[in-house]
């Protein structure tokens, strides 16, 4: 679902949609129950809210949250700290090697602006993380967004645009503030402003 092509609610698309978000409710709350030490457990209810197994060195703390799970693509070694939520209907897609902190939140569903259609339709459009991203504790990613590879999300940002390669973005409307080449690691001076970013 793109937000060129809207759903409208009550229609047999939202409501096998609707079957789905009941379903993966369902799951997650089995699983957000689990003893830690269940990893034969996490690993079969992950199974069944994802349509497929884990892929290989993928760690989720639960709990975790989605409202439908099926169109959650995880690349290998990603790492999801507690408390995320992924309404992934219109398509997530998670590049390898990727850190998402905890309370982290990623949304490719929404409504129309104009308060006529705003009850009747649904719009969306899917989020795109490249590789080795790090995605701060309790960020936002808006519907349509795509991340570029070794890019920093602050912790708090609220992403709404794209977000170029090797790029730091903070604020509660995320900014591009600081860029760097691939291949010339993080000065101390990333690290401060990085630091600094969290603080406000």
């Amino acid at each position: 679902m793109s937000n060129d092509r809207l759903m409208r609610i009550h229609s047999p698309e939202f409501k096998a949609m609707s079957q789905r978000v009941l379903r993966a409710t369902e799951l997650t709350s089995r699983l957000n129950v689990l003893p830690f030490e269940d990893e034969e457990g996490k690993a079969e209810l992950f199974k069944r809210i994802l349509g497929r197994p884990l892929p290989p060195k993928v760690t989720i703390y639960p709990p975790f949250f989605t409202d439908h799970g099926l169109n959650l693509d995880l690349g290998e070694r990603v790492f999801i700290n507690q408390n995320c939520t992924f309404l992934d209907y219109a398509g997530i897609k998670i590049g390898e090697r990727t850190m998402i902190g905890p309370k982290a939140t990623f949304i490719t569903v929404g409504h129309p602006v104009d308060p006529e259609e705003r009850r009747g339709w649904l719009s969306g459009a899917p989020i795109t993380v490249a590789e080795n991203v790090w995605i701060g504790a309790g960020a936002m990613i808006l519907p349509g967004v795509s991340i570029g590879r070794d890019a920093v999300i602050a912790a708090g940002a609220i992403v709404a645009d794209d977000v170029p390669a090797a790029s730091l973005v903070v604020g509660d409307k995320a900014s591009v503030r600081r860029q760097w080449l691939r291949g010339c690691g993080t000065h101390s001076s990333d690290l401060y402003l990085f630091a600094q970013a969290i603080k406000h």
